[in-house]
């Protein structure tokens, strides 16, 4: 097969790694790709916004296969584009890709599905909203219904916290409609599934480290951190969350005439009262993709495609034992307005097959390996323990160099 693979991120870096393991794989494009992606396919430098474009790349090239990495491509239609031409994509449609696109239609699916979930108000005006919030006397969650890049979620501690979360969200892109959702305590867990569009396949649970500062403190990120699997999430309570959580939600987007097709992401927090659904995103999880592709074994190319063309088997693909810790190298600058250009020194000098460097903000040009965006590298270690895995990542983050260069000390800590 020859894969068109969308993206230019860690996760996609990471999803290149793994697809290039394949015998089945006869070449890549990686549209546009960053200097990891390009090791293992030819980086095509093409706007993501010019779909048409794309399906007349793909059918030029004989592409075989469309994986699709980030969210925004998805809910621009990218799946139905391809489809139409006649070519097999790993990824929903756009319909099917809501599930992420609108938290509103989210809680819909769930609410029809009878998903255990925190209950939520959907406002299209922020003055009702905040008329509720005073009515109520307490504060809410406040989420944007649409894509924010994984910063469409604030979870005020008082009142007045919560209204200037109102006005923030209510003022962005994606907070055209916003959701007031009552507060849940618990650890946060993440379950991936890959779907064929009726069953499902899990994937080894995890847990992300959102926050920017150690010990969870300061702004919340795109995830500067992640271990897979999580040890309070055992096999029956891993199966819990697929039988009460992720297949009621596949079985009502197919009853809908809308079959989800990809990999469906369920970001849950463990209540008293059990697992609870926050959100579902329609795509792997980045920096969860770098901890839990290194965990599986067996052809992923070769699932991808039975997913895309609704014929999954369970039996092609086995988790092999340990654990994967992700450390996140950020460039100066982030979350903010990170710097870019810094050179990179370290990345060639991994020499233990146990650890591998993601590319994530990096470019490749005449002064060597320079930093190109806030996240800069994923610096994944994989052990028999969590104790090892987490020691390889961190030796290996503390020998990569680059000016600026921030990380958090404590992922996997707990």
């Amino acid at each position: 097969m020859k894969v068109l693979l969308i993206g230019s991120g860690g996760r996609e870096h990471a999803l290149a790694w793994k697809i290039a393991q394949s015998p089945h794989l006869r070449g890549m494009l990686c549209v546009p790709g960053n200097a990891g992606t390009g090791v293992y396919g030819k980086n095509v430098p093409f706007p993501l916004t010019d779909i048409g474009a794309l399906v007349d790349l793909a059918e030029r090239e004989g592409i075989d296969l469309l994986v699709v990495g980030p969210d925004n491509p998805l809910a621009d239609g990218i799946v139905d584009r391809f489809l139409a031409a006649g070519i097999p994509a790993f990824g929903p449609t756009a319909a099917a890709a809501r599930i992420e696109s609108s938290k509103a239609f989210a809680k819909e699916i769930m609410a029809a599905a009878g998903v255990p979930t925190a209950a939520s108000h959907v406002f299209t005006n922020p003055a009702d909203a905040e008329a509720f919030v005073f009515a109520s006397g307490r504060s809410w969650v406040v989420k944007a219904d649409g894509l924010a890049l994984g910063k469409g979620v604030i979870v005020p501690e008082t009142i007045g916290e919560t209204i200037d979360a109102i006005h923030h969200l209510a003022a962005t892109p994606a907070g055209s409609h916003l959701l007031l959702e009552e507060r849940l305590f618990g650890r946060e867990v993440s379950v991936m599934a890959l779907c064929d569009g009726r069953r499902l396949l899990p994937l080894p649970s995890a847990r992300d480290h959102k926050r920017f500062g150690e010990g969870d403190t300061g702004p919340n990120t795109g995830g500067m951190g992640v271990v897979a699997p999580v040890d309070d999430v055992s096999p029956a309570l891993l199966d819990q969350i697929v039988q009460q959580c992720l297949q009621p939600v596949v079985n009502e987007l197919a009853a809908r005439e809308t079959p989800f097709r990809g990999v469906l992401y369920g970001g849950l927090i463990l209540t008293d009262a059990g697992p609870k659904v926050l959100e579902f995103n329609a795509r792997f999880g980045d920096p969860e993709a770098q901890a839990i592709l290194p965990l599986l074994e067996g052809d992923f190319l070769e699932v991808l495609y039975d997913c895309a063309v609704g014929g999954l088997n369970p039996e092609k693909l086995r988790r092999r034992r340990g654990y994967a810790v992700c450390v996140v190298l950020c460039a100066e600058g982030y979350p903010g307005k990170p710097r870019k250009g810094d050179q990179i020194s370290g990345v060639e000098a991994i020499d233990d097959d146990q650890v591998i460097i993601f590319h994530g903000g990096t470019t490749l040009g005449g002064r060597g390996l320079c930093t190109n965006g806030g996240r800069v590298l994923g610096v994944t270690g994989v052990g028999t323990t969590l104790a090892r895995a987490r020691k390889r990542a961190y030796e290996y983050a503390e020998r990569i160099k680059f000016d600026g260069k921030y990380y958090r000390t404590d992922i996997g800590a707990e």
